[in-house]
């Protein structure tokens, strides 16, 4: 089990950014949350298998249909345990 810390740069806020990524990351069974940062970024915090986050990931790099992802910062981290479902902040 992993812990991935990812902010999304780009036209991501107002296209259903968060939306999108928390259902994806429901169907693949990960906990964590998604949330709009005030520089206009896109935050997002999720743990489970290794090849699940690398799946999110991926998505974070095109996003929804509406979005223009121009940047992706990724940070693994040590997981924490602390969440049991996905929601957006």
């Amino acid at each position: 089990m992993k812990r991935v810390h990812i902010f999304v740069s780009g036209r991501v806020q107002g296209v259903f950014f968060r939306a999108h990524t928390r259902d994806l990351a429901q169907r693949l069974g990960l906990g964590g949350f998604v949330r709009n940062l005030p520089d206009g970024r896109v935050e997002v915090v999720a743990e489970g298998p290794e090849e699940k986050l690398q799946e999110l990931i991926a998505f974070c790099h095109h996003g929804p249909p509406l979005a223009q992802v121009t940047g992706v910062e990724v940070h693994w981290e040590e997981f924490t345990g602390e969440f049991h479902t996905f929601s957006v902040r």
